[in-house]
This record gives C-alpha cells, sequence and structure tokens, in this order.
C-alpha cells in the first residue's frame, strides 16, 4: 500500500484548489520524506509552502555543545528550493524541548546562549524562509504564572522579556523574513482557551506597542473535539486580533479523534465535518491567509507516533489528517476543497 504514488490520489491538488480561492495551503515536513519517495510526492504535489517539523527546533539544532546541527534544515530547505516551495521555519524559541544541557547552565551563561543562538540560527537562514515563528506557545494557564504564561528556561532566565527580546535579537540579523507569535489552544471554548485568548491579544498589543517586527500571528489549529468550540466567540477573537495589523495563519491544522467512534466510515465523516466547520468559520476572515496542516498523511502524524509508542499492537489508530496511510483522499481532504471553495477571496 505504501508504494502507492500522489498521482493515484487524485488529480487535484489542494495547494492549487486554495490558491485559485486566495489563499496558501501547506504542511509541516518530516525528516520522512527523505526516505519515503510516494509521501514526497504528495508535498511537492499539494503543498504551497512547507514547514519544518522536527528540523529548527533546538532540540534537533543544539542537542548537546558544540557545533550546530543544520543538515536536517538545510535538506528540507534545498527540497523546498528544488520544488520552488517556500519554507517556514518553526520554531526558533520555545520553552518546551530546550536540550538538558541548556536547562543545567545558570541564568547567566543562559542568557548569553539564547542571544548567540538567535544570532548564529537565524543569520543562517536570513532571507531564506517565507516566515519564522519567532515565538513558539508563550501561553499555558496550568503552570499558573502570573498573565499564564508558559514556564520553562526562557522565562526563568527573562521573564515575560524573553517574547520581546526573541523578537528584537531576530530582527538584527533578518530584515526580510516575516515574523510570527506561534500560539495553540485558542480554539478551545473553556477556561484554558479563553485565558491563552486574552493573554495573546495582550501580547499582541505588547509588542506591537514596542514596535517589534511581527506580522503574522499562527494559530495552531490543532483541533480537540474533546473540548467545547463556539464557532461565534472564536471569530470575535480572530477578528480581534486581524484588528491588530497582523496576518493569521493557521499552522498546525489536524484533527483529534479519539473520542469518535471506531468505526473508520463514520470516524472519518465526523473528523472532515470538524475540519470544514473551523475552515468555514476562519477563512471567511480576511487576515487569514494560509493553512498549514500538521503533516499529510494519517501514518505520519504525530498522535500516530504517540499511539504506537503507547500501545505498539494498538488496532484503533488516529486519522486526523486529509491522507490517509496508502496516499488517498480522506474525507477531510474533500471538507477542506470545499471550504476554500466557500471562502473564495474577492
Amino acid at each position: 500500500m505504501r508504494g502507492v504514488t500522489a498521482s493515484a490520489a487524485g488529480d487535484e491538488s489542494l495547494g492549487a484548489i486554495a490558491a485559485a480561492n486566495g489563499f496558501v495551503f501547506g504542511a509541516a515536513a518530516g525528516p520522512v520524506i527523505d526516505k519515503d519517495l510516494a509521501y514526497r510526492e504528495l508535498y511537492t504535489k499539494h503543498t504551497r509552502i512547507v514547514t519544518t517539523d522536527v528540523a529548527m527546533k533546538m532540540g534537533t539544532i543544539a542537542p548537546q555543545p558544540g557545533p550546530k546541527r543544520f543538515e536536517s534544515a538545510d535538506r528540507l530547505l534545498q527540497f523546498c528550493a528544488s520544488n520552488r516551495i517556500p519554507m517556514r521555519g518553526h520554531c526558533l524559541i520555545w520553552n518546551e524541548w530546550v536540550p538538558a544541557w541548556v536547562k543545567s547552565m545558570d541564568a547567566t551563561e543562559r542568557r548569553m546562549f539564547f542571544d548567540r543562538y538567535i544570532e548564529e540560527v537565524v543569520g543562517r537562514y536570513a532571507g531564506k524562509l517565507q516566515s519564522w515563528d519567532i515565538v513558539n506557545e508563550p501561553f499555558w494557564p496550568g503552570h499558573k504564572a502570573p498573565g499564564g504564561y508558559r514556564l520553562g528556561p526562557w522565562y526563568d532566565a527573562f521573564g515575560t522579556d524573553y517574547v520581546r527580546r526573541t523578537f528584537e535579537r531576530a530582527a538584527l540579523v533578518d530584515k526580510k523574513t516575516k515574523f510570527v507569535l506561534n500560539e495553540a489552544q485558542t480554539e478551545r471554548d473553556d477556561d484554558v482557551g479563553r485565558a491563552v485568548r486574552e493573554g495573546l491579544l495582550r501580547l499582541v498589543d505588547e509588542l506591537k506597542d514596542a514596535g517589534v517586527p511581527l506580522h503574522a500571528v499562527g494559530l495552531q489549529g490543532h483541533l480537540q473535539p474533546r473540548y467545547p468550540h463556539d464557532a461565534s466567540r472564536f471569530a470575535d477573537f480572530v477578528h480581534a486580533l486581524a484588528e491588530r495589523k497582523v496576518d493569521i495563519y493557521i499552522t498546525e491544522f489536524d484533527v483529534r479523534d479519539d473520542t469518535f467512534p471506531d468505526d473508520i466510515p463514520t470516524r472519518d465523516a465526523m473528523i472532515a465535518e470538524t475540519g470544514e466547520k473551523f475552515l468555514n468559520t476562519v477563512l471567511r476572515i480576511p487576515a487569514v491567509k494560509m493553512v498549514i496542516a500538521w503533516e499529510l498523511s494519517d501514518n505520519y502524524s504525530f498522535y500516530t507516533d504517540a499511539a504506537k509508542k503507547k500501545n505498539p499492537l494498538a488496532e484503533r489508530l488516529p486519522r486526523p489528517l486529509p491522507f490517509d496511510d496508502a496516499n488517498q483522499r480522506k474525507p477531510l481532504w474533500f471538507a477542506m476543497a470545499r471550504a476554500f471553495r466557500n471562502a473564495k477571496k474577492a
């Protein structure tokens, strides 16, 4: 089944459908595209932008002291360049997935490393990326920090100023790339989601007031039907973001299906309905320019990785993405296509 090529997955390109209606569609890509040729064809056929999955995270670039490891990011950049697909960087600074050797530094050492790391990494890719997720997920109310911020080594070193500092340091070495503030959980219409929305709007105002180069806000779009979602209130929030004069990207789109029935046709229909309703809401807001799936096929979803690690013999595996593990289009693919067409920009 894995040998099925992209041409067998249908003649239409989701990227082309999105582009014809005024949007950019793409996907995150992990190192697996170096090995799985049929999967790689899905990217050359369907994506108009590619986001790095783990290739540009600190845990990949600086897993231990010594020279940085740029090989994975450079390979993906070469793939994108050879296929004339723009690439997004994800993510420069995040309070999670920081290597242990960096966490073990004292505060002074960590501050010095922070500045040097940003200068070196951003400098290497300056002008080569469409956009950079400069700071990822600054908020997590569960940590009980003032303002709902996510705790971690950069928060410990700088307080909340680490966000502004990251953007400012990156801007010293890259004047061309669009800088993005990327956040999760905003789709949730519960205490967590509302707190993240409130914090994100406040932070965007603070960055704008400080003159920081903030060009777009990324809303991840990991849809989780286990949590409440109110389309009207979410649209109000996205409109409020747009009023801050930033573009809006849906940066990590997929649909978590663990609360849906086992039956695959039923589950796929519910996944498609969830995704389409969400996209019908956000794509009608003019500031929303881009939708990026978090990988393209189910077998390479991070949800699938987690499920296999939890139970290698599991018969039910997640189906959160537009293609199945044989690279065939699923109901979610068609739902996304309809949403792009229904929201055509004038």
